[in-house]
């Protein structure tokens, strides 16, 4: 298995840990610290070593920070994870805030005395973070400080050891590319950016600059590391040394000098002091990547990180191998569907068994590396934790007579999947249905979407809210976020939400994903990726169009469907997408399996 159930969070552990913390502060004449979800990278997933946050208050979510004061803290989340946090966290030692309706600046500005000292690692947090803290700070009179050592770690006694996980060469024939043409697409990039070289702190960026994988963090094949990649010459690679095998780093060698990872402010303290102006994107590069270059002489080209939107655009290579990887899990996922018909109705069925069984099935494929995230099995109220983990502690029996929401995806080597459905288990209400219905309509509205060339997420996002704005409801989460090709199941910079400012390019992979969750009763949510396409001409129109090839393959339950709530066009779409999962899941199943999918998608 690649998901475990155990559940290492102790919200008793938070008084004692803070009291730790202040005495260390106050040894170093700091009066509050802040402790970021993040690791030097800013990524999803943050290995053991680095997550103190989850260490000092028991929060395991995938975003948030905490600030520790003299004689207050507060943690603060966003909405996917108001939830949570109370279940985790102690929340008389670390109250919960909303992270937009009540920001840490503003926490801050209210907190902050004049004269005092408020620590922080500059590595842990961006550029732009960091503006930000640094003006709240001048206004209350205080002094944000970076510090030497995190604090932190000097109270984290039995802290796990930083990763060292084998880094693999990523076959061109996957990839679609070589690394050498890649890398001179970014020098580039940086060279119309008038700098003369570029920091990379991402790893799935250098996954993909290199044609590599690693396996430093969970499910996903991330080698942490940085690199320096200048306009002309050999690209700089900061990697721990006993990750490398001797064919990998023979290979490496021939496109890039290898130093330890440790070196990289270093080296980037040598470009400064050749007054090199370097490339940094302030939204993602820790504030002591800024000083390591400024601080010696060099010259910060503000900009967004380079790798980005070229790993975005798949090339034909990278979304013909994720059209293979969703054909192989729709099966997988199809036979997990049958199993779980079978079964749920008798009531003999649990969050973490259905978990399980799913995984069970994908690696059946034989081709599975690991799961892409934890697998998001929602039981009754526990459906309604938009980010819901089970665990053994929070395991609930699958009830019969209310929807179950299942989010889960694979990593294989030739794509990353993730997909949502949530399933009838028995009689399903009238008022089920039709929160259901509404969710359907805005998943059919972004799928068969038409959008002129610069067309961003955020213009798109209300399509999938509007039906349930009709109503009177909406969801606190984004509509659909970016998937790599075998890396981050979650990447930017393309997004489907209110914050989406960036345009949908053709070769991009989005998710779709829509849902309402009723607190204490049950969620819905349902997910599909989506490719967005080429510019093509619409018979009739004056402007060619863009729009989504959908490569997820898994029924729609139609028992929860309320028909009449739906308008021809939308029942059209419905019954052409089940066709199709149809056809090209057939020659994949049983008989026993096809039977139960036939029925599953027959027409309505």
């Amino acid at each position: 298995m690649f998901q475990t159930f155990d559940d290492h969070n102790d919200p008793s552990c938070g008084a004692p840990r803070a009291a730790l913390l202040r005495d260390e502060l106050k040894s170093r004449s700091l009066d509050g610290f802040l402790i970021p979800r993040a690791d030097a990278h800013q990524g999803e997933y943050v290995p053991p070593h680095d997550c103190r946050l989850q260490w000092l208050t028991g929060f395991a979510g995938s975003a948030g920070i905490a600030a520790v004061l003299g004689a207050e803290a507060a943690i603060f989340v966003d909405g996917r994870y108001t939830l949570q946090v109370r279940d985790q966290v102690d929340m008389n030692v670390f109250p919960a805030r909303h992270l937009m309706n009540e920001p840490l600046t503003t926490w801050l500005a209210e907190k902050l005395q004049p004269g005092q000292r408020l620590g922080y690692d500059a590595l842990l947090h961006p550029i732009n973070d960091v503006r930000r803290l640094k003006a709240v700070c001048n206004k209350a009179g205080a002094e944000l400080v970076p510090v030497e050592g995190n604090p932190l770690d000097a109270v984290w006694s039995d802290r796990p050891e930083a990763p060292s996980g084998a880094v693999s060469l990523y076959s061109e024939k996957l990839a679609g590319r070589a690394a050498s043409d890649k890398i001179q697409e970014i020098q580039k990039i940086v060279a119309a950016k008038e700098a003369d070289a570029c920091a990379l702190t991402q790893p799935d960026s250098i996954a993909w600059l290199f044609n590599i994988r690693g396996s430093d963090v969970t499910h996903t094949p991330l080698p942490l590391s940085f690199a320096v990649v200048p306009v002309s010459g050999k690209p700089q690679l900061f990697i721990r040394g006993e990750k490398l095998s001797n064919t990998v780093r023979d290979a490496l060698s021939d496109l890039a000098d290898i130093d330890e990872e440790s070196a990289f402010l270093k080296g980037l303290g040598a470009l400064g002091a050749a007054g090199a102006r370097v490339l940094v994107d302030p939204n993602l590069a820790g504030q002591a990547v800024a000083e390591a270059i400024t601080s010696t002489g060099g010259l910060l080209v503000e900009a967004a990180e380079p790798v980005l939107l070229p790993k975005a655009r798949k090339n034909a290579r990278e979304l013909d191998g994720a059209r293979a990887a969703h054909k192989r899990d729709g099966a997988a996922y199809v036979r997990f569907l049958c199993w779980f018909d079978e079964h749920a109705v008798h009531g003999d069925l649990d969050e973490i068994s259905a978990a399980q069984k799913l995984e069970d099935f994908r690696a059946q494929t034989g081709k599975l590396k690991d799961i892409s995230f934890d697998t998001i099995s929602g039981a009754g109220p526990n459906g309604a934790i938009c980010h819901y983990r089970v665990s053994k502690d929070s395991n609930l029996p699958i009830p019969v007579g209310k929807p179950f929401l299942i989010d889960s995806g694979a990593q294989y080597e030739d794509g990353t999947t993730d997909i949502t459905r949530t399933l009838a288990v028995g009689e399903m209400t009238d008022e089920m249905k039709r929160h259901y219905t509404l969710v359907l309509k805005g998943h059919i509205a972004i799928s068969s979407a038409r959008f002129p060339a610069g067309t961003s997420g955020a213009q798109l996002d209300a399509l999938a809210r509007i039906a349930l704005w009709k109503a009177g409801f909406d969801f606190d989460h984004g509509t659909g976020h970016g998937v790599g090709a075998y890396l981050g199941v979650h990447e930017g910079p393309q997004r489907i939400a209110k914050t989406g400012v960036v345009p949908l390019e053709p070769g991009m992979i989005l998710s779709n994903e829509p849902g309402y969750y009723p607190a204490g009763e049950y969620g819905i949510r349902l997910e599909n990726l989506e490719i967005v396409t080429e510019l093509k001409s619409v018979e009739g129109g004056e402007r060619p169009m863009m729009e989504f090839e959908t490569i997820t393959l898994a029924p729609f339950d139609l028992r929860l469907i309320d028909k009449g709530l739906l308008t021809l066009d939308e029942i059209a779409w419905l019954n052409t997408y089940h066709a199709w999962v149809r056809e090209e899941l057939a020659p994949l199943l049983d008989n026993h399996v096809l039977s139960w999918l036939e029925e599953a998608t027959v027409q309505i």
